[in-house]
């Protein structure tokens, strides 16, 4: 069954049971069970333990520890105790009393979040993580739910990493091109040139990241988001209280102090950035091979240690600023107890996305859908539409757009190298555009899921709120990815895509009835 047809079945019926149960553990585990007895020719005894296997490989792999997914784990847990101290502290109180001052509309507080997600481009999983610390004090005050807080994040973080070449994404992306470029024996520019002036055809992109500041400006709530919103305003819940635990969310555990300083919240962040960015810079210093560039530090930088070591920081500094405190509300035992129980849920869903992820890999699903694409006939002009929906599907049924990168970038450029070498840069573009487009649908993407987990959301919530805007995006980009290739122009369409975008959210301005508010 594996590169067939039917490597797609566990994909598509997670997703639809995800949409049909809304309950993304029970949908992932069946997903997940299906997926390896397809893959073991429906042996139960050889299933369960394929699955134990992939379970167990998340840990320990090759007879030695699998340290990138046990640091980034780690890093959960210790994002859970940092947010915990600075809850418990009466930090995060206090930045509430600060920003309640200085930010006095809910547009202002989507701001937050939004340009947080721009300014934070070094990697998407520090950025979701990251901006949700800071701007969950701000946006709980003036009731915009988590859903919307998660959306904002989710819509920011990925786009600006993937066209931001000082950053993982980019660097990983740049290097590919390298390959592809010397494959193809293009020689007229280099990678990082190539990289540049692919970035006004990624077209998705500028539609996701347009459409987030639209959506603070005109307020579009749309679809499920409406109800979340129009439920933080009139109760003040900021996630559906039906749902039980969110990740990241404490829950009023314990009782914050009543001198927090705004430091209490601060320091611990400033922490958590410093030792992250130093650590990524130090980490890709020391793995690059001859003198090391901006570029090559960030290609070989290891990004899940940096994590790690920037939440220990953190959490250290949290601490010493809790206890130094005169009279802690709770002790240090439940604060950090109840700082690791915060993230229990996005640890659930991000290890059963990493095993769905390893069989529907093993199922060869990414590899049929690229073989289809390249066996297809058809019109050229249609090259970059045909990528960025392809690329979506693949992101969304894989939930990976690295795996996706990997998978369709030298595919993409072999054809159009081959076919029209005119198109080449706009079709590597919409592979990234698809790529992170597939991303935003996806339950089981790990940067949506980390978006949940930064704004304290529900995570299915956050996907069936985030797909609408992801669909308009995705709309205004297919059209302009169509101009693209039969104008051969790479402004008219971009241009194009963003007003498509403007009259859709106007559209939905005009007509879709407001959630009454005082700002």
């Amino acid at each position: 069954m594996e590169g067939t047809i039917y490597s797609l079945i566990p994909a598509v019926l997670m997703l639809v049971l995800v949409l049909l149960t809304r309950k993304v553990i029970l949908s992932l585990g069946i997903g997940i069970i299906i997926g390896a007895f397809m893959l073991t020719q429906m042996d139960i005894g050889a299933g369960l333990a394929l699955i134990w296997s992939i379970f167990a490989n998340i840990f320990v792999s090759e007879g030695s520890l699998n340290m990138g997914s046990i640091y980034l784990l780690s890093f959960l847990f210790l994002l859970g105790v940092t947010t915990a101290f600075m809850t418990a502290s009466g930090g995060s109180k206090a930045f509430g009393r600060w920003a309640v001052e200085r930010i006095r509309t809910r547009k202002g507080a989507g701001l937050v979040p939004s340009l947080l997600g721009i300014v934070i481009f070094i990697d998407d999983y520090f950025n979701a993580l990251a901006v949700g610390q800071v701007a969950r004090p701000v946006t709980d005050r003036h009731h915009l739910s988590r859903a919307k807080l998660a959306y904002y994040i989710d819509s920011t973080s990925a786009p600006i990493t993937v066209i931001s070449p000082i950053s993982s994404w980019g660097a990983y992306i740049i290097g590919t091109i390298g390959s592809i470029l010397a494959a193809n024996e293009i020689t007229q520019y280099q990678a990082f040139e190539a990289f540049v002036l692919m970035i006004p055809s990624n077209l998705y992109v500028f539609a996701a990241l347009l459409l987030v500041f639209l959506t603070i400006y005109l307020r579009l709530d749309i679809g499920p988001m409406k109800v979340h919103e129009q439920r933080a305003l009139e109760t003040g819940e900021l996630n559906n209280p039906e749902k039980g635990d969110v990740p990241g969310d404490l829950n009023d555990e314990f009782k914050d102090h009543d001198n927090g300083k705004i430091s209490h919240l601060i320091w611990p962040i400033v922490a958590l950035v410093a030792g992250t960015v130093v650590t990524m810079i130090l980490t890709g210093i020391r793995n690059t091979e001859g003198s090391a560039d901006i570029l090559s530090i960030f290609a070989n930088t290891n990004v899940n240690i940096s994590l790690f070591i920037g939440g220990v920081i953190s959490v250290l500094v949290g601490f010493v600023l809790y206890v130094s405190q005169p009279a802690p509300k709770s002790g240090i035992a439940v604060v950090f107890g109840h700082g690791l129980k915060a993230m229990l849920p996005a640890i659930y869903i991000l290890i059963f996305a990493w095993m769905i992820g390893d069989i529907i890999g093993q199922l060869q699903t990414g590899e049929f859908l690229a073989q289809q694409f390249s066996q297809a006939d058809f019109n050229m002009a249609y090259l970059p539409l045909i990528i960025f929906l392809l690329s979506g599907f693949m992101a969304l049924s894989t939930g990976t757009s690295w795996g996706t990168f990997g998978i369709m970038l030298p595919i993409a450029g072999e054809i159009a190298a081959v076919s029209d070498p005119a198109l080449l840069l706009p079709a590597l573009s919409a592979v990234l555009a698809g790529s992170v487009f597939g991303d935003h649908c996806s339950p089981i993407s790990d940067t949506t899921i980390l978006s949940s987990t930064g704004a304290g959301s529900n995570h299915i919530d956050h996907v069936m709120t985030q797909l609408p805007y992801a669909l308009i995006a995705a709309i205004a980009a297919s059209i302009g990815y169509i101009i693209l290739g039969l104008s051969g122009s790479v402004w008219l369409p971009l241009l194009l895509t963003l007003v498509i975008v403007v009259v859709i959210a106007l559209s939905i301005h005009k007509f879709n009835p407001k959630i009454s508010s005082k700002s």
